[in-house]
Parts: C-alpha cells; structure tokens; sequence
C-alpha cells in the first residue's frame, strides 16, 4: 500500500491575506473618488448657484461680486499687476511676512512652551502675563506695532508671530503636562541628564500636540501679516484687498481671497508632509488607518 501526497497549486481563492489587501486598496480608491466627486460637486453646486443668482438680479453682484467677474480680475491682477507694483510681488511680500513670523512665533511657542509645561514654579510666575497679553485685541496690537515700527515688514512680521505664538504656546504647553510621568521618572534613575530628558522624551512626546497647532497656526501668520498690511502697507496682499474695498471693487477682494486660500493650503500640505515624516514613529490612529484620503 502505497501514499502520494501532492501539493496543490491552485489559485489563492477569496478571503486569503492578499484577496483582502486588494479588497482594501480598491476600497480606498472607492472612497477617495467619492471624496474628490463631493468636493467638486458641492464647488460647482456653490459657484454654480452663485453666478446664477447675481446672472438673475436675485443676488446684487456689485455688492457680492461674480464668479466669472472674479476669474477675468484675477487674469487681470496677474497680468496687469496692481497700482503698488506686480501682484506676484504682493503676494510674495504677503509670504515672506507670515513666513517669518510662522518661524519666530512657532520657535518661541514651543520654547516658552516647553519650559512653563516643565517649570511650575515659571507657569506660576508667568501664566498670569501671558494671559494678560493673549486677552489684547490683535488689532490693537497691531496699531501699536505700526506706531512703534512703522509700515514696514517687521510690525506684520511681529503681528503674525504673536498670533502664531499662543496658539503654538498652549499646545505645546499641554503637551509636555501630558507626557508620562512614569517615563520621565525611569529616564531619572538612569542618570539622564535634564537637556537628555527634553530632547529625547519631552519634545517627541509632545510633538504631537505641537504639530497639530502648526496646521492652524500658517493661517494665522496669514491673518497676522493681512491685517498689518490693511493698518498700514505699502505693499502686500492686504493692501490690494484694502484698496479694493475702498474702489467697491468686490471681484478684486474675492480674487485675492482665493489666492490667499490657495497659499494656505499649499501651506497646510507642506505641514501634513512634514508631520508624517517626524511622526513616521508613531502608530496610525484607528481613524487614520481607516479613512486614509
């Protein structure tokens, strides 16, 4: 009596490992076309219903402007330029301005930050100012800096960096409270220094916390920088859309609202790019892994 064994070498059938990670792919690309379908849908429904609207006289486009009116403006913006100089200028006058102070407001955000969430002997001493100053209308800080500076760069750099700052600060802030005490209290018993304990336990535990307020914070450097420049410019983004408003031009307020848009998101990418790669450590969310878009 005799035994054969064979091995089979079937296809893999339905419900294998690899079926399952094909199933899984195709319903990621299923989900993010309906995303990007919702999306266009709701900008045609809106722009649509909008140029319709001011086309009929239900809506009064000189007080709200037309889609069709603020497309040739902003063909006219860039090819004609703005009685202040190109309108590339004014936008890169606009970036530079939030730019700087994105950089300075996040850098001493995240120091302050840090050292208060450490030191509750300084959050004691000092959280009572920094709230005192938080409580200041931006726009009569920004008066102030315009008195004090003038109308150049450094009072919307400043403007922009204070806006940046609280944000960044309070994340940060929370951030290092909730690190784990249990972690911090082993790296002590194995001798790590205090400079040891921040760069290699603090500051990754709370990056978390601070790269979330990276992602509203360019927007507030951009509204930081905008209203500085409507106060006082003589160049910039704000100005143009000032300028604008004073003409009741609102096809020209709305196009530079759209490029402000555009350079927020460019800006928002770059900061999810650079969150994945500093966070690349970390294990994805449940949400994360599961509505990938």
């Amino acid at each position: 009596m005799s035994t054969t064994s064979t091995v089979s070498t079937a296809p893999v059938k339905d419900g294998s490992p690899v079926s399952a990670a094909a199933a899984a792919r195709s319903a990621v690309r299923r989900r993010t076309a309906l995303v990007w379908a919702g999306r266009i849908g709701l900008a045609v429904f809106v722009l649509g219903g909008w140029q319709a609207f001011t086309a009929w006289g239900i809506v009064d486009k000189f007080f709200f402007g037309q889609p069709s009116g603020i497309a040739q403006r902003l063909v006219d913006l860039f090819r004609q330029g703005t009685e202040f100089g190109s309108f590339y200028a004014n936008i890169w006058t606009t970036i530079q301005e939030a730019l700087a102070g994105f950089a300075l407001g996040a850098v001493t955000g995240v120091v302050f930050g840090v050292a208060l969430g450490q030191s509750r002997f300084l959050a004691d001493v000092l959280g009572p100012y920094i709230k005192m100053v938080n409580a200041i209308p931006r726009i009569v800080l920004g008066s102030i800096f315009i008195v004090a500076f003038g109308i150049g760069v450094l009072p919307k750099v400043l403007l922009a960096a204070v806006l940046v700052f609280f944000i960044v600060f309070f994340n940060a802030f929370q951030g290092v409270r909730e690190v784990d005490r249990n972690i911090l209290a082993n790296t002590k018993v194995l001798g790590a220094s205090q400079l040891q304990i921040i760069r290699h336990v603090t500051v990754p535990s709370a990056l978390t916390w601070i790269i979330a307020s990276l992602h509203s914070a360019f927007g507030f450097a951009i509204v930081g920088a905008l209203v500085g420049e409507v106060l006082g410019a003589q160049s910039g983004l704000g100005l143009v859309i000032k300028t604008a408003q004073n003409n009741f031009d609102p096809n020209g307020v709305f196009a530079t609202m759209l490029v402000i848009s555009v350079i927020v998101l460019g800006a928002e990418w770059l900061i999810g790019k650079l969150e994945h790669r500093l966070l690349s450590w970390r294990p994805p969310a449940p949400t994360e892994a599961a509505n990938t878009i």
